[in-house]
């Protein structure tokens, strides 16, 4: 690994390369960073709110030209970068022998406390960037709480959702997001707000 973060990779060096490895990578700026190590910290709850957007909206796509896709689907960002949502839905016709998203609508982030800076940064950037995305969902895994950024033709909105009550509308790929969904068989710790009540 030592030799390949040093040298900087295209996009199909770096396809290539990834095919070898043990663990995820992404590709930014053209060198490989392992995906779980920008992730140190992610727990349980970040598996299952993973695990939940998948589920939901899979069953809700079935039929369509949509469905989600899992980290092993890169989303190509820049010339040399390559990101690895946590959850990508994909619009475009199934290819089969490919490691990137084509027609992505949809990228869900979900939080956890080392890449939670970069992905309301820098990915955030990015994503925004990407032609066919409509719509960019960060999650938090400590409470049920959403923020939404939705392609408008006046630019990028963005939209709190909070509590288990609260229903994200996604026309543009035919879903919905409960947060009760989400966050189903999750517990939280309590906040000091509600100490405080």
């Amino acid at each position: 690994m030592a030799d390949a973060a040093r040298q900087r990779m295209t996009p199909e060096e770096f396809f290539r390369w990834q095919e070898g490895q043990d663990e995820p990578f992404e590709l930014v700026d053209g060198a490989p960073v392992p995906k779980h190590r920008m992730m140190t910290g992610a727990s349980v709850q970040h598996d299952r709110v993973t695990v939940n957007v998948i589920i939901t909206l899979g069953n809700q796509l079935r039929g369509s030209r949509c469905r989600p896709t899992t980290d092993d689907v890169s989303l190509r960002t820049r010339i040399n970068t390559i990101r690895r949502p946590d959850v990508t839905i994909e619009c475009g016709e199934l290819v089969h022998d490919t490691h990137e998203s084509r027609e992505p609508r949809l990228v869900v982030e979900v939080a956890s406390p080392s890449t939670t800076t970069v992905d309301r940064t820098v990915k955030l950037e990015e994503y925004k960037r990407h032609p066919s995305l409509r719509y960019i969902l960060l999650l938090e895994t400590v409470a049920p709480v959403a923020l939404l950024y939705r392609r408008e033709v006046e630019g990028w909105q963005a939209e709190l959702f909070e509590g288990l009550d609260a229903v994200i509308e996604l026309p543009d790929i035919g879903a919905r997001l409960m947060l009760a969904d989400v966050y189903y068989d999750l517990t939280f710790p309590p906040r000091i707000t509600d100490a405080m009540r």
